[in-house]
């Protein structure tokens, strides 16, 4: 299987977002967005899919958070798209659960080739931290815009909306893992009927 890594650079007149993603890693995170929840959350992404990942975004964050947070989940699925390559030998499909104490979600992801988010997750406080709750989705959205991909995001119960989220991005983690890893008895095939993604 060919080296599956990525770098993404995204430059608005809002943000500049630097995304290095490699599949192959070992769970290492250098998170610089200016966003200390989702950085948090990102790292959960990266410990738990394996993945090295590395952002560095600055932006209007003194207007909010908005642009960031979805600028920050473009540039990533641009770079889980690249990385990925054709898809041959992979397992495409990945679900997870993770717990959190109280808190749990479930995760499914289609490295389909054609993006879609269904998001059913309901935060009992408005904000962690400062952070808004409602850009949770409008990160997952961004990221399945550009990463072409099918995700489906439960949170199954919780009570502490910290646990959700970070159920959420661990679950994420875990599925995607999962979905990118080699298939044995694939080899060079494309898991499709189509034959390709």
């Amino acid at each position: 299987m060919a080296e599956r890594k990525a770098t993404v650079e995204r430059k608005t007149l809002e943000t500049q977002v630097h995304v290095s993603l490699d599949l192959e890693g070992q769970g290492q995170a250098e998170i610089d967005i200016g966003v200390p929840f989702l950085e948090h959350m990102l790292d959960q992404v990266a410990r738990h899919g394996l993945l090295d990942l590395r952002i560095k975004a600055n932006g209007d964050t003194h207007i909010d958070d908005h642009h960031t947070v979805e600028d920050v989940g473009i540039a990533l699925g641009q770079a889980l798209r690249h990385a990925v390559g054709d898809k041959k030998g992979i397992r495409r499909f990945g679900h997870a659960y993770c717990p959190l104490d109280e808190a749990l979600s479930r995760v499914v992801i289609d490295l389909s080739g054609r993006p879609g988010l269904t998001f059913h997750v309901r935060y009992p406080r408005d904000t962690v931290g400062g952070f808004d709750v409602e850009l949770v989705r409008e990160f997952f959205q961004g990221f399945v815009n550009h990463a072409f991909v099918t995700l489906h995001v439960d949170s199954i119960r919780g009570v502490n909306t910290h646990h959700v989220i970070e159920t959420v991005f661990k679950a994420t983690g875990r599925a995607l893992r999962m979905a990118i890893e080699p298939d044995a008895r694939m080899t060079d095939t494309t898991p499709s009927t189509k034959g390709t993604l």
